[in-house]
């Protein structure tokens, strides 16, 4: 391939291989091309109805996305998906952009051009606290009002954290995050032991006679959760279908 090009693609040192320039331009190209053959077949495969479907979605945790997945597939059931959950926005828009996913749901929308995003449902971010905490007889709050105390949050990497972050921000404090986290569950445990409080999306409170949860009056706490794909990808029947039903649900829902 190199002497067909005329330009070395490699850096070579030793026993170590790695793309220079010219390599990693001609990579980019090849990767355009595969994913143009890879079009080319769903294109194909859906015109001759080989295909029975498959969907490729990434997503973030969406309330009652389970029970959407059932409704869909016992009128599709000859229908597959793929699921993933990326730990980052950054990570969605690369398998958006790639091609290697139909479509993902997000808390935020992919800020990049040729992708549609579509708002699909909106819920409160709640204070999560012990019974035995001096906020657990309180239906609502100022977030300030717990500027002094312990935090429980996700992790770094997580874009619910990058959420609730900009949320104390706007509240005019930075949390005192005690502990972190990767699972909503996770951090109601710890809240429940008494660690400390936490924000979390409403949907995620497990209520019992353990935890309360205070809805926020100061800032505004609520996420909105998108439903993205790539304009110029093509997209299967049943990935088609999938998108139609997801709007027309909550479309009848809000």
């Amino acid at each position: 391939m190199e002497k067909e090009l005329g330009v070395p693609l490699f850096h070579r040192e030793g026993r170590q291989i790695r793309l220079n320039t010219y390599g990693e331009a001609f990579l980019e190209e090849v990767e355009k091309a595969l994913q143009a053959l890879e079009e080319g077949r769903r294109k194909i495969a859906d015109m001759a109805g080989l295909d029975k479907g498959i969907i490729f979605l990434d997503t973030t945790f969406i309330p009652h996305f389970p029970d959407l997945l059932n409704m869909f597939l016992k009128d599709h059931p000859h229908v597959q998906f793929r699921i993933s959950q990326a730990p980052s926005l950054e990570i969605k828009e690369e398998l958006l952009r790639s091609s290697r996913i139909d479509f993902c749901i997000s808390c935020h929308p992919v800020q990049q051009k040729g992708m549609c995003n579509i708002p699909v449902k909106t819920e409160d971010i709640v204070l999560v606290v012990p019974f035995t905490h001096w906020l657990a007889d309180r239906q609502q709050a100022d977030l300030i009002e717990a500027a002094k105390e312990p935090f429980i949050g996700f992790k770094k990497e997580s874009s619910f954290r990058e959420t609730t972050d900009e949320l104390c921000r706007r509240a005019g404090f930075v949390p005192n995050l005690v502990c972190e986290a990767d699972e909503s569950k996770v951090v109601t445990d710890l809240v429940r032991s008494g660690l400390g409080i936490a924000l979390l999306p409403e949907s995620l409170v497990d209520q019992d006679e353990t935890v309360h949860h205070v809805h926020i009056r100061e800032p505004l706490a609520r996420r909105t959760y998108y439903l993205t794909w790539k304009q110029d990808r093509y997209l299967s029947k049943a990935a088609a279908a999938f998108r139609d039903f997801v709007l027309r649900h909550f479309s009848d829902l809000s």
